[in-house]
Formats: C-alpha cells, sequence, structure tokens
C-alpha cells in the first residue's frame, strides 16, 4: 500500500472520531503541535522511528511527551496506535491529509496566492470574497510574493491553479513566437 493511502486511511480514521466527539479543530491542532515537535527535534524522531529501540521505551517516550503536550485522549490513543503499527513516520503526511478531511467537513477551502507584490488586507479581502462567491464555500486565503512573476497573480484552490502572472502570458508569447 503507498504512503498517501495508509496516511488518508488514519487520517480519515481520526476525522471520523473527532466528528464524533466533536473535537475536529482541536485534533487537528493536536496534530500540529506534534507534527511539528517531531520535525524539529530531529533526535526525537529519530529514536520513535527507530527499529531498534523496544517499543515499550517509545510508549514511555510517547507518553511523556502526549503528556507534557496536554494531549486529549483522542490524539494519544491516535499516536499510541501509529507507534504500535510502526506508522509514526507518515504523521506529516496524516497531519496535511486530516486538515483536507476536516476542511472538506466544514466547507472550508485554503487558497494560496502568490503575487508579484505585497497585498494590503482590502485586495487580500476581495480576493478571498469573489472566491467564495464562486465556490460557495467558507476560503482561507495566504498570500506569499515572488518578485519573479513581474506583475499579476496566481491562485491555487482546492489542488487547481490559475495563473494569471505576466511571466507566464510572457512565456506563453515566447513559445508562439518560436513555433510561428
Amino acid at each position: 500500500m503507498s504512503i498517501s493511502a495508509i496516511s488518508r486511511r488514519y487520517a480519515k480514521a481520526l476525522v471520523t472520531l473527532g466528528a464524533e466527539q466533536k473535537m475536529v479543530e482541536r485534533f487537528g491542532d493536536e496534530l500540529a503541535k506534534v507534527s511539528s515537535v517531531l520535525s524539529t527535534e530531529k533526535s526525537l524522531r529519530l529514536i520513535m522511528e527507530s527499529p531498534s529501540l523496544p517499543i515499550e521505551k517509545k510508549e514511555a517516550i510517547l507518553a511523556k511527551l502526549t503528556g507534557s503536550m496536554e494531549l486529549s485522549d483522542g490524539v494519544k490513543n491516535f499516536l499510541g496506535l501509529l507507534l504500535s503499527k510502526d506508522r509514526l513516520k507518515f504523521l506529516p503526511q496524516i497531519e496535511v491529509n486530516y486538515r483536507d478531511f476536516a476542511d472538506d467537513l466544514s466547507g472550508v477551502l485554503r487558497a494560496r496566492i502568490v503575487s508579484a507584490s505585497k497585498l494590503n488586507q482590502a485586495q487580500q479581502k476581495a480576493i478571498g470574497s469573489g472566491l467564495e462567491a464562486k465556490t460557495g464555500k467558507k476560503v482561507f486565503v495566504t498570500v506569499d510574493v515572488d518578485k519573479s512573476l513581474i506583475g499579476g497573480l496566481q491562485a491555487e484552490v482546492g489542488g487547481k491553479v490559475f495563473d494569471g502572472s505576466i511571466k507566464t502570458q510572457l512565456k506563453r508569447i515566447e513559445d508562439t513566437l518560436k513555433k510561428g
């Protein structure tokens, strides 16, 4: 089974559990916290993924970690399951899939806008409102700046990329001229 299939399966199970307990958002935040700790603390991650360390010691380390982070029982049990099945290494991908499933459940879309220059609050709000009107869903917008675009915007919404940058338009003109 592929990594993406495994991570989707575990993420879907946790979202379902979170929905039953009305803790979808909390589970997502806790999952992000643990994933962040494991990605920044490289030695901890290596210990937890080490095949030579006995599972009992890993469980004790995980119990201490989850206890100090004051995680919910649902996430503690979920992390314990991942540890016992040797799936803790998939946690970053599980977190991404969890967020996607949670967004689908709550009717939310996340949009990433890349602009050639910094956008002010009014422009960001206008883009968000336009996307909400088009999709009929609540849209959370994140904006990045990439001066190499020269002008215009690139938007990624729901896995689709819309490119209205001058850089791309110039590239298309160049390709057309080369073809004759």
